[in-house]
């Protein structure tokens, strides 16, 4: 078996990995569905661009080290063989772990929200939904303190 073949088989997880879905303000996961959450109403004081990136984002770099370590015993015969192996495999995650970063960031947007009694809040989620200032918006807070706005 070839590197080729290698290839297909271990970018299949990171393919899969990068079909996650991210939190946003029009998107409920089934854990979310149907919990109940508090609302408060304000309006739009801010807006700032920002970049929304998974935690667990690490299927990329296992994956590159993998391949890179199957390239790298390619090249050479004995000691080089081993030596190339580990060489790839560094490469390789360090490759790994760049694309999983640019697969799993998302364009996102920070909104900051005076609500009615006066506090201001501020909330980053994906830029899903149009904002401007002056939005009369909700902001939906569940019990575990993750929040949402939308209009």
């Amino acid at each position: 078996m070839k590197l080729g073949c290698y290839t297909g088989i271990l970018l299949l997880p990171l393919a899969l990995g990068a079909c996650s879905i991210t939190p946003s303000s029009t998107t409920y996961t089934t854990t979310q569905a149907g919990t109940m959450q508090e609302v408060k109403f304000g309006t739009v004081i801010g807006l700032r661009n920002v970049m929304i990136r998974e935690d667990n984002a690490e299927t990329g770099k296992v994956a590159g080290g993998v391949i890179g370590g199957v390239a790298g015993n390619d090249i050479g015969e004995g000691k080089g063989q081993v030596i190339g192996s580990v060489a790839g495999a560094v490469i390789g995650g360090t490759v790994g772990m760049a694309l999983d970063r640019s697969i799993q960031s998302k364009q996102g947007v920070e909104i900051t929200v005076r609500l009615e009694d006066n506090r201001t809040v501020a909330i980053a989620q994906l830029a899903d939904e149009r904002f401007i200032i002056g939005d009369q918006v909700k902001v939906l807070t569940s019990q575990d303190g993750k929040a949402r706005i939308t209009h």
